[in-house]
């Protein structure tokens, strides 16, 4: 059998010198259908070779926290070419680049998906199992030719990524949400609740977060609307951003958030840190999992009541999923106008239900009206965020949640999407959010906040 040095060396040879045809483009595929690469197991051995040669060279070196991510860079690069070097294998420029590149995106990052996470046009990385990665790019999933080593490599990956914020996944505790440090969703599952091998989920976030400019241009809501939802954060009105998971939620509160003024004091509160805001005073809450003992978690609620002895100006909730409602609602009906939350919901009529049910959850004895009565005092607007067949992701409601009539909330459409345009050649939904025509009646309550709303807005050709 020829050394992996031989191998290495024809591979490298052959690829460099010989013209390419037409079987040279096309990626050969193995017995699943699936891309495979020319000599991989020969190229595998000797990135495996140079990374364990790595990692006993450099050692704790790599967990040194008085390092910089940049020294640690340029350290981890130095004695990567130093280690191919020693390697004494011919290779071909190409082939010796993109070893490197492998090894460093696994000590420095996070292995295959390192390149993934690096491009700014993808929403979403999505791992199942170490074999089998997809990304979603403009609304629309396909999948990439990449994959982890085996199971171990990607639970490797998996722990780099919770344990930098204190959090663990393990057989007693098999699922983990967590962050990057840009902000990132991150969501793990491991076996034995994962039957096929672990899975991973990393919902993107821009480095520069969005602006409401760039919301109006993406088409997700129209200038009018967005001048409207400014009017709205900026007259302390409570809004809820409701919509199913993927919608865009996150992204249209966290520019909601943009809205409001920065002399006032602003609670975050939210299970994994993913808001970007830029005002003076913002504090930062995050809840916390249980032990390993099953003691210490600190949920929502916990920090919903908490911020209410912090003096907060604003509280603006992640995601409202449980009894937490109830202290929001409270929250919100006992002087702190103005804050923002988001639920999951397939529209505004179903977003009032899901908050009732989840008052509920709280296990306080309250008869239906009760509840409703504080919802209808405490929420003015509804935002509701879908995404469409084409992938795109567009407000389709802005709602006022007005008073009880018998029993049953009154609500009225200030912006409703307007679907009758249908697709066009490519696909894509030719819709717009359109005014109704009618004009809220909470505009008293932002006239005495000194917040002035020009009636053009609620035209009914607007949008």
């Amino acid at each position: 059998m020829s050394s992996l040095a031989d191998r290495l060396a024809a591979a490298s040879r052959d690829r460099a010198h010989s013209a390419p045809t037409r079987a040279d483009l096309t990626p050969s595929t193995g017995p699943a259908g699936r891309a495979q690469r020319p000599d991989a197991d020969a190229f595998r051995d000797l990135k495996a070779t140079v990374h364990t040669r790595l990692v006993t060279q450099l050692g704790p070196k790599l967990y040194d926290a008085e390092l910089t991510s940049g020294e640690l860079e340029r350290m981890v690069r130095g004695a990567l070419q130093e280690a191919m070097q020693e390697e004494d294998v011919v290779l071909a420029p190409a082939d010796r680049t993109r070893i490197a590149q492998e090894i460093a995106d696994d000590i420095l990052g996070y292995g295959p998906i390192e390149p993934y996470l690096r491009d700014p046009d993808l929403t979403e990385v999505m791992v199942n199992g170490h074999d089998d990665i997809w990304i979603e790019r403009s609304g629309r999933l396909q999948r990439v030719e990449g994959s982890f080593s085996d199971e171990q490599h990607l639970r490797r990956t998996i722990d780099k990524i919770v344990s930098r914020i204190g959090r663990r996944v393990d057989e007693a505790s098999p699922m983990v949400d967590a962050r990057l440090p840009d902000g990132s969703r991150v969501n793990a599952v491991i076996p034995p609740l994962a039957i096929d091998g672990s899975l991973l989920t990393i919902r993107k976030f821009s480095a520069d977060p969005y602006t409401a400019a760039d919301l109006v241009a993406f088409g997700t809501m129209s200038a009018r609307t967005s001048e409207f939802l400014s009017a709205c954060v900026r007259g302390k009105l409570n809004v809820i951003v409701s919509g199913s998971t993927g919608a865009g939620k996150t992204t249209t509160l966290n520019v909601l958030s943009s809205f409001i003024p920065s002399d006032e004091r602003i609670i975050t509160i939210e299970d994994a840190a993913e808001l970007q805001l830029h005002q003076d005073h913002v504090v930062r809450l995050e809840s916390r999992p249980a032990n390993i003992e099953g003691r210490g978690a600190v949920d929502i609620r916990d920090l919903v009541k908490n911020s209410l002895r912090m003096r907060p100006d604003r509280i603006v909730v992640g995601e409202v999923r449980d009894a937490s409602a109830l202290d929001m609602l409270q929250a919100m009906n006992t002087g702190h106008d103005g804050s923002i939350c988001t639920v999951h919901s397939n529209g505004p009529r179903d977003t009032l239900a899901r908050i009732e049910t989840m008052v509920l959850m709280a296990g306080m004895d309250l008869p239906m009206r009760a509840i409703r009565e504080q919802v209808a005092s405490a929420v003015d607007v509804i935002v509701h965020q879908a995404r469409l067949r084409d992938g795109s992701r567009r407000i389709t409601h802005v709602t006022e949640v007005e008073r009880m009539e018998g029993e049953v909330i009154t609500l009225q459409d200030i912006f409703v999407f307007d679907h009758s345009r249908g697709f066009d050649e490519n696909g894509r939904s030719r819709g717009s959010l359109k005014g109704t025509g009618l004009r809220p009646k909470f505009l008293e309550k932002l006239a005495h906040n000194n917040v002035q709303v020009d009636p053009m807005i609620f035209a009914r050709d607007g949008g």
